[in-house]
């Protein structure tokens, strides 16, 4: 038998201990932001404190103890990954879960669980050899974890890390304190640091939008299902990309979110259609609106179509195409002007970053930068010289 102690305490209090260590070595990889780590180090003593003493101590008061820590552990845990918090810095945006913090929370979870069951049965003992097995597969998990976490990526304030084996990490500011836009690729860590005028909060967010417009928006990849959401064409597949947009996802007044896009670019390949942008519109809001202008600082730059052409369509308005030099439109169209600001963000990889405008004559107008570039094209000299 478990020496006569709860084996269902026994067993939370090992993976409480696990869930500490996993969180000590956390503490490890977020060392940029001091008092995050410092949270992080009391959090993980706190974890195993309870575990230990759950295992040594016959006291009822330690079921209580192990799930009151844990519960605060997976509480932050469920926070951070799916909303952000607003203190300390560095968990201000939501960031995907990932195996070593996951396997954290799990530990938690396990903790609690073995807890709860040895207060419902305060005499339930388990074989040694089950008891010591579970324990030790805890604590394998846990250096899973760790050894998983060696190459964790982050982004939680400043810049994005990548913490190499042996401890090393390095800060990429090869691109230069002026590069941007830079080249964006899904495939890598997103990178918006060192861009001059981007605060911490900016760039929090910026990173938190293009992470959860690359989580969320495959949802929408098969374009022959949206339809029935409330997404249509409005005709433009002969400029190489096809625009779908929402007026009910317009109208709801959601501000930049994933799972409610306002807009859906396609690349149009025959009669394919590969998903590579969504386009978010802030309706009733001008180009200027300190909002959008705050929102990335100068990582983001929202634009308004005010040449476009319309005309009435089967499904709704139709692009006609662009006003000539004069400001007139082909016959049978209208030009109504300047829209509602919208900004892409692109899923897929683009030589102007995951910001960047469609090119050409219909691109829009940006408010362009104090040196008079427009950073979301693709121009080579970045002029702004698109409309």
């Amino acid at each position: 038998m478990a020496g006569g102690r709860n084996g269902f305490l026994l067993l939370g209090g090992a993976a409480s201990v696990g869930a500490g260590a996993l969180h000590l070595f956390a503490a490890g990889l977020h060392t940029e932001h001091a008092t995050l780590a410092r949270l992080m180090v009391v959090l993980a003593a706190a974890q195993c404190a309870a575990g230990l003493l759950a295992s040594v101590s016959t006291r009822k008061a330690m079921p209580v103890t192990v799930i009151g820590v844990n519960l605060v552990a997976v509480t932050i845990w469920g926070y951070t990954r799916f909303g952000g918090l607003p203190w300390p810095d560095g968990l201000g945006t939501a960031e995907a879960p990932q195996f070593l913090d996951s396997t954290c929370a799990a530990l938690g979870m396990l903790a609690m669980a073995g807890a709860i069951v040895a207060m419902a049965r305060p005499g339930a003992t388990l074989p040694t050899a089950p008891t010591v097995t579970a324990a030790g597969l805890a604590g394998a998990l846990a250096v899973a974890a760790m050894l998983g976490g060696v190459g964790h990526v982050h982004s939680h304030g400043d810049v994005d890390h990548t913490h190499a084996a042996g401890g090393d990490h390095h800060t990429d500011h090869d691109h230069g304190t002026a590069a941007w836009p830079r080249p964006w690729d899904p495939a890598t860590p997103i990178d918006l640091s060192g861009v001059p005028g981007v605060t911490t909060v900016q760039e929090q967010r910026a990173t938190a939008l293009i992470r959860s417009t690359v989580d969320q928006l495959p949802a929408f990849a098969d374009v022959g299902s949206i339809g029935a959401l409330g997404f249509r064409s409005i005709g433009d597949s002969a400029t190489g990309y096809e625009h779908y947009i929402n007026t009910g996802y317009i109208r709801d007044d959601r501000f930049l979110d994933a799972t409610r896009p306002e807009s859906l670019v396609y690349r149009v390949d025959g009669a394919d259609r590969t998903l590579v942008s969504a386009m978010y519109i802030a309706r009733g809001k001008k180009i200027d609106d300190p909002e959008l202008v705050d929102y990335g600082g100068p990582l983001m730059q929202w634009h308004v179509h005010d040449n476009l052409c319309w005309k009435a369509g089967a499904n709704g308005p139709q692009v006609a195409g662009v006003t000539d030099t004069q400001g007139s439109c082909p016959p049978g169209s209208i030009n109504p002007g300047a829209g509602s600001p919208m900004v892409h963000v692109w899923i897929t990889a683009h030589q102007c970053g995951p910001f960047a405008a469609l090119e050409g004559h219909g691109a829009g107008q940006a408010a362009t930068t104090a040196d008079g570039r427009r950073t979301d094209t693709c121009s080579h000299d970045h002029s702004g010289g698109h409309r």
